[in-house]
């Protein structure tokens, strides 16, 4: 039964308006242009309410509502039925259309709307991983390892939306796998290629018309646009790394051999393809992410993992946002990756309180493939190349210097293409600069030249951060300070000469973790209240399945194909975390999605192997804003004492505390007797497991609530205080005797000495077994 649909036309004077005037007041022009042009926007109406026995019936009818709204304002049925892209119709309600610039402002002011939002596009953004998080030993789980505890994440099941799967990989075979769950609804759409799904790979969908509203008709027409299999190799890799099953003997061109498999390799995945080829650098739409989301919350998936993102914006104006409430809502677990454009700071991405959002780090296994100098320097690079042809020194020769008449010197040290010259060239190794252009596509530039191999040196942003790339003739990456060293020497003398050392597997490598210079940092731009990303795990050189339909540099005339590849990005780290999500799903069927997250996020570290401070890639220590709460410890998760749990409801009260009216949050939530929270509430009390206080003045008090999800215990509190302030608690004892149990603390940070900038420090709460750590990030101090 439908019990939360548009009303009909006699009852639209009785509801509040819904739309946000500051908002939107500067996104639409209410004159109109002698031609208007149409885009694809999202007109959002808030959540369905159907009942468990809701029909298809009922799904078409809400979809003849949203139709007969749109015909209201476009003038008749068949304008309607043809700008109509989707019409959402089972947890999200609402739907996307082509539209002119006014109509979709008019719509805009239609009391029962919450928002009207352009179809915004957004970018995409292992063997060893595991055994790094002390997961597992030599292959083997101890049996109090959460692999073991949680049976390998048995039928829990994991959703992604992505680029899609290739689902012959290996990694998706079914072998040891029992039947589908019966609570499973969703369904496998096969297409020409002889697709198929099976106990492992229980659902494949694809969404690609919020795509096609900017690609036109004419690209829609190429058949790999119609299915959901990876043609790209994104998916394959990350949900790969979410639910692998047992592959012994992966590598990748010989290197990093082990047993690959997912973080949660005895679950059953489901992939939902959002992602094409990009368009003006775009390749996942807003319009088919939330037509993604709604039916993966009716298939029936307990996970559901995004390595993707845009741009930082309102909740009420970002697609993903908003879909991952209604996940939430009912149970799901929502993981993010943080996004790649670190390490500058403000750029974290997917910023929702509902969210994990997930940063990226190293691991300590490398690809090793050293430089040496003539003059006896060596120094440490990466790579997955081949070796140089013969072990004998090689002429070097800046990329500058190697420039064509007609290009730029700044565009020639970057190797860009049609700026080097092969008469200077070939024969030797070219040292190019990192940025701007992808690596690969440097050495292809190399290649062409004529070069016999290239040292790619890092750029200042990119510091200490290698990552191992199948280039196409012999390479291997260096640090920025290396990178320095080679340049100096190459002007120091005039027969510079060095040679690359073929790329060799090396374990235990330290100091690691390390941030990556990729990943984007905080503070959060929207709401600096909530500290983000919230944790950080493996995102480095990163081993999973790969799709047979491409080569391992993307690239045509690449005729190779592997069964797994080294990928790095946050896109990578966020699939580890969704696989120990999976893991606790199983173990803890009942959690929230919220005591989920606190788990991961309290029992994390912030040492690196050498017990010091982890490191960002610069070679500075790291800060919250690059790692959130910590690196990811599974088994700690599995039994983290305390937590800090969420409701629907806190969420609620969190958008109230923002200023959206209650009007508004009961059409989003669904809940019509919801209300807003006094005016006395401050947005510092929300129950985050984190603390962040943007500007600090004075004093400041916040207050925290724990629930016991372990034995009974008293847990004493113990703070870390930065320069520049005080810190208390009260009261520093929390004694707990049930499961289920709550306490509530007060933390008051006061200035003991103005001017200081942003600082960090933290609370840990421990009974001597357990300790639920959470960072305090404090701004500007100011007295």
């Amino acid at each position: 039964m439908i019990t939360n649909r548009l009303p009909s036309s006699t009852a639209w004077d009785s509801f509040h308006s819904l739309f946000i005037g500051l908002l939107h007041a500067s996104s639409f022009s209410l004159t109109t242009p002698a031609f208007a042009a149409k885009k694809s926007y999202i007109v959002y109406l808030g959540s369905h309410n159907h009942g468990e026995g809701a029909t298809d019936a009922d799904f078409d009818r809400v979809s003849e509502t949203h139709h007969e709204f749109l015909q209201s304002y476009l003038g008749s049925s068949d304008k309607a039925k043809e700008a109509m892209i989707y019409s959402y119709t089972r947890h999200i309600n609402g739907f996307a259309a082509m539209l002119e610039e006014k109509e979709a402002a008019d719509i805009a002011k239609h009391p029962s709307v919450v928002s009207v939002f352009l179809n915004k596009g957004r970018k995409l953004h292992t063997t060893h991983s595991w055994e790094f998080m002390s997961m597992d030993k030599n292959g083997v789980a101890p049996s109090d390892s959460l692999f073991s505890k949680s049976s390998y994440g048995e039928d829990s099941i994991i959703g992604h939306l992505d680029t899609g799967v290739w689902p012959e990989s290996p990694s998706f075979g079914d072998e040891g796998m029992g039947p589908i769950p019966s609570r499973w609804k969703g369904t496998c759409e096969n297409d020409m290629t002889g697709f198929r799904c099976n106990r492992k790979l229980i659902g494949a969908r694809y969404f690609n018309k919020g795509y096609g509203a900017y690609a036109g008709s004419k690209v829609m027409r190429n058949s790999t646009l119609n299915s959901p299999r990876d043609y790209e190799g994104h998916g394959s890799h990350t949900l790969s790394t979410i639910g692998g099953n047992f592959v012994p003997g992966a590598s990748i061109f010989g290197l990093g051999n082990g047993t690959a498999k997912g973080g949660s390799p005895r679950a059953r995945v489901a992939t939902y393809k959002v992602c094409w080829p990009p368009i003006d650098g775009n390749e996942c739409f807003d319009a088919d992410i939330m037509a993604a989301f709604d039916m993966a919350i009716h298939d029936g998936v307990d996970v559901l993992s995004l390595s993707l993102g845009g741009l930082p914006s309102d909740y009420f104006d970002d697609g993903l946002s908003i879909s991952a409430f209604h996940a939430v809502k009912k149970g799901i677990t929502v993981l993010c990756s943080a996004g790649n454009s670190g390490p500058f700071k403000e750029t974290v991405s997917n910023i929702s309180p509902w969210i994990l959002t997930v940063a990226a780090s190293t691991l300590d296994r490398e690809f090793d493939s050293d430089v040496e100098l003539h003059n006896g320097q060596i120094f440490r690079g990466a790579s997955l190349s081949k070796g140089l042809p013969e072990d004998k020194l090689y002429p070097l020769i800046r990329a500058d210097q190697a420039k064509l008449a007609s290009a730029s010197v700044a565009d020639a040290i970057l190797c860009k293409k049609e700026t080097i010259d092969p008469e200077k060239v070939k024969g030797k190794i070219l040292v190019c600069l990192r940025g701007e252009t992808a690596r690969v596509e440097k050495s292809l530039v190399a290649l062409e030249a004529g070069a016999s191999g290239m040292i790619l040196c890092n750029d200042e942003p990119d510091g200490n951060g290698l990552i191992a790339d199948p280039h196409f003739l012999p390479a291997s990456q260096i640090t920025y300070e290396d990178g320095q060293a080679v340049f100096a020497y190459i002007n120091s003398t005039k027969n510079p000469l060095g040679y690359i050392r073929p790329p060799i597997t090396k374990y235990q490598i330290k100091p690691n973790p390390s941030m990556a210079g990729f990943s984007s940092r905080g503070p959060n731009f929207v709401t600096p209240e909530i500290l983000k990303p919230d944790v950080t795990a493996p995102g480095v050189n990163i081993i999973a399945a790969y799709s047979g339909a491409v080569s391992p540099t993307e690239t045509d005339f690449d005729t190779r194909r592997v069964p797994f590849i080294t990928m790095s990005g946050t896109s990578m780290s966020c699939p580890h975390v969704a696989g120990v999500a999976g893991l606790l799903k199983t173990l803890y069927p009942h959690w929230s999605p919220a005591a989920i997250k606190s788990a991961i996020m309290t029992t994390t570290r912030t040492r690196d192997n050498t017990g010091k401070a982890m490191l960002d890639a610069d070679g500075k220590k790291a800060t919250p804003f690059a790692y959130g709460s910590g690196h990811i410890r599974p088994n700690r998760a599995m039994d983290p004492g305390l937590i800090y749990d969420l409701t629907v409801n806190d969420y609620l009260d969190f958008l109230c505390l923002l200023g959206y009216n209650q009007t508004q949050i009961q059409l989003f939530s669904g809940a019509p007797h919801y209300r807003c929270p006094d005016s006395t509430m401050n947005l510092l009390d929300f129950n985050y497991p984190t603390m962040a206080i943007p500007k600090l003045y004075g004093s400041v008090t916040l207050t925290r609530r724990l629930k016991n999800v372990g034995s009974p215990g008293t847990y004493k509190a113990t703070l870390r205080v930065p320069a520049g302030v005080s810190i208390s608690v009260k009261p520093d004892t929390l004694k707990f005797e049930e499961i289920g149990e709550e306490k509530s603390f007060k933390l008051t940070v006061e200035v003991t000495r103005s001017g200081v900038g942003t600082v960090f420090g933290g609370i840990t709460w421990s009974d001597g077994k357990h300790y639920v750590r959470s960072p305090i990030a404090i701004g500007g101090v100011r007295a």
